[in-house]
C-alpha cells in the first residue's frame, strides 16, 4: 500500500485505488490528491482486502477489473460478504454488459472506462462522496429525505439504489443521478444537454458538431428504460420530448419520507 498526502481539511476524502498498473495507478493518484482526496492504493486485490478488514476506511473504491490474484468482482464480492459497504466503482476497458450486470449485483455503483479523462473521473468521485445535488444550472441535489418515491418507483439516496414496485432495477450510479434529476421534476421537461451536463460536465463537448452529445443522452435512457423494463415489461414512465429532451411521468407529485 501506498498514501498520496496532501493538504486537506478536516472534511476530506479517502479514495482507495486498487490497480495492478503500477505507472496508471501512481499518475491517477497524484492527480486526486492534487484534487484534494486522500488516496491510498494498492498493485493487487489480495493487499486491498487486508486493508479494509484490518478496519481501515475508505470513502470510494476505484477498482480494476483484471488483475492477477482476486480480480475486482472477486474484491468487491469479498468486501460485501465482510459487511464492507463503501461505494465501489470498476476502473475497466470491458464494454460487455455482463460484466456490468454481474458487479451490479454485488453492489458496484459504476463504471469509468480507464481511458476517460481525469475530469470524468473526478465528477463521478464527487457524486459519490459529496452525495447527490441538484442545482439550477443542472447539478444533481440531495433531498433531506433518504427515500424519494413518485408511484411505484423509490430512490435509496442513501445507497444510490432505485426500486420499482419493490423490485431493485440495477442502474449504475450515472444512471440513478439521471432518474434522481428528472423524478425531482417530475412531469417537467428536462433537455438533452441538462441530461448531459449532469452526466459528464457543464458544457462538455462530445461528439460531431454542436449537437453530437444527443446520441449519448440517447444511449443513457435507452439503458436506463432496458433496465426499468427487465423489472416490468409495460415500464412508459420515460417519456420522449421530440428534438427536446425527455420527462419523467408524474404519478400525482413524488414523497420523500412523509413528503407527497
Amino acid at each position: 500500500m501506498s498514501l498520496h498526502p496532501t493538504v486537506l481539511d478536516t472534511d476530506y476524502k479517502r479514495v482507495a485505488i486498487v490497480d495492478d498498473d503500477d505507472l496508471f495507478r501512481e499518475s491517477l493518484g497524484l492527480n486526486l490528491a492534487e484534487e484534494g482526496f486522500e488516496v491510498v492504493d494498492f498493485p493487487d486485490g489480495e493487499s486491498a482486502l487486508e486493508y479494509f478488514q484490518s478496519g481501515e476506511t475508505a470513502d470510494a473504491v476505484l477498482l480494476d477489473w483484471r488483475m492477477p490474484g482476486i480480480d475486482g468482482l472477486g474484491v468487491l464480492q469479498a468486501l460485501r460478504e465482510a459487511r464492507i459497504e463503501t461505494p465501489v466503482v470498476f476502473l475497466t476497458m470491458l464494454g460487455e454488459e455482463i460484466y456490468e450486470e454481474a458487479a451490479l449485483k454485488w453492489g458496484a455503483v459504476d463504471f469509468i472506462d480507464k481511458s476517460r479523462r481525469l475530469s470524468i473521473i473526478l465528477k463521478r468521485l464527487k457524486l459519490i462522496t459529496d452525495g447527490p445535488k441538484v442545482q439550477g444550472g443542472g447539478e444533481l441535489e440531495g433531498s433531506d429525505s433518504p427515500v424519494l418515491r413518485n408511484g411505484p418507483l423509490e430512490l435509496r439516496i442513501d445507497i444510490k439504489r432505485a426500486f420499482w414496485d419493490g423490485q431493485q432495477v440495477d442502474l449504475t450510479l450515472t444512471e440513478f443521478a439521471i432518474v434522481h434529476y428528472m423524478i425531482l421534476r417530475p412531469g417537467a421537461d428536462v433537455t438533452y444537454r441538462q441530461i448531459y451536463d449532469l452526466v459528464r460536465g457543464k458544457d462538455f463537448v462530445a461528439g460531431y458538431g454542436p449537437d453530437g452529445f444527443r446520441s449519448n443522452v440517447r444511449s443513457f435512457i435507452k439503458r436506463i428504460r432496458k433496465k426499468f423494463r427487465d423489472v416490468d415489461p409495460n415500464f412508459d414512465h420515460v417519456e420522449n420530448y421530440p428534438g427536446f429532451g425527455y420527462r419523467w411521468r408524474d404519478e400525482g407529485g413524488g414523497e420523500s419520507g412523509g413528503w407527497a
